[in-house]
């Protein structure tokens, strides 16, 4: 499990990617397909066509990280393909990284209270 310091966006590449793709490939589409800054400390996550592997690229502060997962049986579940990017919450990538259906589990709305007590 990755832990997501709060304030992280995820953000799932809505297309499948060319998995022959390393840190400065997906640096560039995440640049050009996703519109995105991939040095601003979001996690960025990548899915192989096959539907069985995903990549994840996220900027620690010092340097571009390179995450790979393959699942051994069994296909991660993965957005209708659209264009653009789908925003995910952290219990939500933490699904998918299981290979569970993510679609499923929506975050409850929080409304800030306005007074302490």
């Amino acid at each position: 499990m990755i832990a997501v310091p709060a304030g992280v966006r995820i953000v799932v590449a809505s297309r499948p990617v060319d998995f022959r793709n390393g840190i400065d490939g997906l640096a560039a589409l995440v640049q050009q397909a996703l519109r995105e800054n991939p040095f601003a400390g979001d996690l960025f996550v990548f899915w192989a066509k096959r539907a069985d592997r995903v990549k994840i690229l996220c900027w620690d502060g010092t340097g571009l990280c390179l995450l790979q997962k393959r699942l051994e049986k069994g296909r991660f579940v993965w957005p209708a393909i659209e264009d653009g990017a789908i925003r995910l919450s952290p219990a939500q990538l933490g699904l998918l990284l299981e290979g569970l259906d993510w679609s499923r589990v929506r975050p409850q709305p929080v409304i800030a209270p306005l007074l302490a007590g």
